[in-house]
């Protein structure tokens, strides 16, 4: 796993290590970012369920002015630590451990890109997209973007609208932004 552009382009990140472990490919990463390339320089970003935190270390070497990074486990988050350090990012994300869902109820903090990608066939992504939906916590020009697979695809959101959809094998990248 590697920073695929900006600043630390080629940057090798920390990786887990299991059987059970879905990290975001690189390619799926990639092709990510050219579809949100418009959203990312100045924006402030939410990392729900961050893992090894290779997407918010993506969007601040790309020009996203800050991160969140929300962990609930202590392995994962010591992982994108090592990772944020070695990108030399601290000033630049922040890691809160804890429920992600509490965190978006919580805050009054507005972001511009949040990114959910929950362990599959948990029922955490509907709750979290529930979460986002309910509390406004993303911005009113913002996206939401979901890596989820085609078991767990929602059907609808009620106050964020589907506006694009790609498919890399079973893994489905879905980009909301809120409905007018």
């Amino acid at each position: 796993m590697r920073v695929i552009a900006g600043i630390r382009r080629g940057l090798k990140l920390a990786d887990f290590e299991g059987e059970n472990i879905r990290p975001t490919t690189d390619r799926v990463r990639e092709n990510i970012f050219n579809i949100i390339s418009p959203y990312v320089p100045d924006a402030d970003v939410l990392d729900m369920f961050a893992g090894t935190g290779a997407f918010s270390i993506e969007a601040i070497s790309r020009g996203a002015k800050s991160s969140v990074l929300c962990e609930l486990s202590q392995n994962s988050g010591s992982v994108a630590k090592k990772n944020i350090d070695k990108a030399d990012f601290n000033d630049s994300c922040t890691i809160r451990y804890g429920d992600c869902i509490k965190y978006v109820l919580g805050t009054d903090k507005k972001f511009d890109i949040i990114f959910l990608d929950p362990p599959y066939n948990t029922g955490l992504l509907m709750k979290a997209l529930g979460a986002v939906s309910k509390s406004g916590v993303l911005a009113d020009e913002g996206i939401v973007i979901v890596e989820c697979d085609n078991t767990e695809k929602p059907d609808s959101i009620e106050a964020l609208e589907l506006v694009k959809e790609k498919r890399y094998g079973r893994t489905y990248i879905l980009i909301y932004k809120p409905k007018n």
